[in-house]
């Protein structure tokens, strides 16, 4: 089996969005309320949480950490963090802690850019983290396409990219991709094998030989087959540039709206790929962590046409 599946221990993403509700039973203080029923949460953690309104006690936030609390109250713990302007616009954060963030783009926001013309996931990111600490920066750990949504790490420290991107192939469990792709699938699931390589003109090409390239593996299976388009979950053994779309070129079903590796067609307005899945080990607790994002509507509404 080529899929990866979260473990007994495995913590699945979207479980850290809901709210932890919690009774008071007695007086007291809401910073030390929290820290005894807030396990792993360490003072920071707490502070964080309450400078962003995440935490509520009787429907109302509060941001005083010395807040007196009395019986018969009820705290609520945000699951989901409130993100104002363009984060929200561009993104949403779907983890967070002190080592890292995980988040869920959008489709047309680059990962990154050399210029400062462009609006950027890392430059919003790095605004967003100096607006908690003027100290705080950010480091990119991979990239995604541009016109390609889901997920993606970012780190807090030189150390924790430096640690991910090291441990990529062993620590990084899962990495699954929704693809629309062109045409009727012959052959339901399979696995592309080839050597990638870039020309000076920054486009892949796929060998078969070795001496020309990188060995890039690349796992598929449909999920859904219409009369023009199919919709494929697609795991990468291997994480080289474009993979996907030079692979999926390879079989002939191209990835819809990629006309730079043989698209015809562009059914939804954009490239048809999106990160729905990622499961890694935290790179400073040994945790391990899976997170999802749901098939974007855009490529189910192709097979309601």
């Amino acid at each position: 089996m080529y899929q990866s599946r979260p473990g007994r221990n495995e913590k699945v993403g979207i479980l850290r969005q809901k709210d932890i509700l919690l009774d008071v039973s007695e007086s007291g203080v809401l910073m030390q309320f929290l820290l005894q029923n807030l396990q792993g949460k360490s003072r920071d953690n707490i502070k964080s949480l309450l400078r962003f309104k995440q935490v509520w006690v009787d429907g109302k936030p509060v941001s005083q950490f010395n807040y007196a609390l009395q019986p018969g109250q009820q705290v609520v713990v945000k699951g989901e963090r409130r993100q104002e302007g363009d984060l929200h616009r561009y993104f949403h954060i779907v983890f967070e802690d002190e080592h890292l963030i995980v988040i869920d783009k959008q489709a047309g926001l680059l990962s990154m850019s050399a210029g400062s013309e462009h609006v950027t996931a890392y430059s919003l990111l790095s605004a967003y983290l100096k607006q908690q600490n003027p100290d705080g920066k950010i480091f990119i750990v991979h990239r995604l396409d541009r016109d390609t949504s889901g997920l993606m790490i970012f780190a807090k420290s030189e150390e924790v990219q430096r640690t991910l991107q090291t441990g990529w192939q062993s620590d990084i469990r899962e990495r699954t991709y929704v693809a629309l792709v062109e045409g009727i699938m012959e052959k339901q699931e399979g696995t592309i094998k080839s050597y990638l390589f870039e020309s000076k003109a920054f486009i892949m090409y796929s060998s078969q030989d070795p001496a020309k390239g990188e060995l890039a593996i690349t796992h598929y299976k449909t999920i859904r087959q219409g009369k023009n388009f199919a919709l494929l979950e697609v795991n990468l053994e291997t994480g080289k540039k474009n993979q996907i779309r030079v692979h999926m070129q390879d079989i002939g079903h191209s990835v819809a709206g990629d006309k730079k590796y043989g698209s015809k067609q562009n059914p939804i307005g954009r490239l048809g790929l999106h990160a729905s899945a990622l499961a890694f080990l935290h790179p400073v607790t040994g945790e391990a962590l899976r997170f999802t994002s749901g098939i974007p509507a855009r490529f189910q509404r192709v097979f309601q046409q």
